[in-house]
């Protein structure tokens, strides 16, 4: 995940299509040999990134499968109050899932490239911020995993829990999940909106060839979709909306998960304070990002 997060993020020129063929490529090998010593399931359930992240996601799902094996409405994120505690590793690729995507929004803030003597209004390019980019995202990642285990560490003292810190920090993560999940709604709509046109047009002819299978290879590309004073007021409500939604529900879901480790409903309470106002500080870091100038 980190190094996808990197070629994203940091690479020079993540988009050149020689140079996305080859990482796709190389990745695509590896998997492939991997499978081959692990098994399919094995590697798909616990070493493959995006099959693991999207595992995470699908707990978001409006229908849960019973164990009559019939389909069921839930409450989307229902299904993470039931999840087994995480490995550290696990609890790391949650916390690296949020940090990226909020590095990737403060890394084009005038804030950020004012911090590191750049000129936003010069912006020099990917490469001149190589070291400097990649030196952000650990460091978001680092901070992050820092001040949850903190407030993890806090909440336990307050409760008047003995219990292993990483432990409880692999159950309490999963409420780190709507966040995640909100911010990179937040972060990509504009993306969705303009690059899902190319794909779209792409569909119809994948090869170059000059096919026209669906119809949409000459489909006019609207980037004013996103521009306009119009069009920004309700992006931001929408990118404003999903990022409280997201904090709200990951609140209910902290909430409930404590009630996990400390059945006693005070000691459950009190054990959620610091990481209430951790979630509320990521919520206006979060709103800030969206309505502070950019570059790049």
């Amino acid at each position: 995940l980190f190094a996808f997060a990197w070629f994203e993020l940091v690479d020079p020129a993540p988009d050149d299509p020689a140079r996305l063929a080859f990482a796709v490529g190389f990745y695509w090998s590896a998997t492939f040999i991997v499978m081959l010593i692990f098994g399919y399931d094995e590697w798909s359930r616990r070493g493959e990134f995006l099959s693991v992240f999207f595992a995470i996601v699908s707990r978001f799902a409006p229908v849960a499968q019973g164990a009559d094996n019939r389909l069921r409405l839930c409450m989307p994120g229902a299904r993470l109050l039931g999840a087994e505690k995480l490995h550290p590793s696990g609890t790391a690729f949650i916390l690296l899932a949020l940090s990226s995507v909020s590095f990737d929004g403060l890394s084009k803030t005038f804030f950020w490239l004012g911090l590191n003597g750049i000129n936003p209004l010069e912006f020099p390019g990917r490469t001149a911020l190589l070291g400097i980019s990649t030196t952000g995202l650990l460091l978001s990642f680092a901070m992050l995993a820092a001040i949850f285990l903190l407030a993890v560490a806090a909440g336990q003292k307050m409760a008047g829990d003995s219990s292993a810190l990483l432990a409880n920090a692999g159950l309490l993560v999963w409420s780190i999940v709507p966040i995640a999940l909100a911010y990179h709604i937040a972060h990509y709509l504009t993306s969705l909106l303009v690059d899902g046109q190319y794909a779209i047009a792409a569909l119809s002819d994948p090869f170059g060839l000059g096919w026209n299978l669906f119809g949409t290879a000459h489909l006019q590309i609207g980037a004013g979709i996103v521009a306009g004073a119009e069009s920004a007021w309700v992006l931001w409500n929408i990118q404003s909306g999903a990022i409280i939604a997201g904090h709200v529900l990951a609140v209910l879901v902290a909430h409930g998960l404590a009630f996990r480790l400390h059945p006693q409903p005070v000691k459950a309470a009190i054990s959620q304070f610091p990481l209430t106002l951790l979630m509320i500080g990521y919520t206006i870091f979060g709103l800030w990002l969206l309505a502070t100038p950019t570059a790049g």
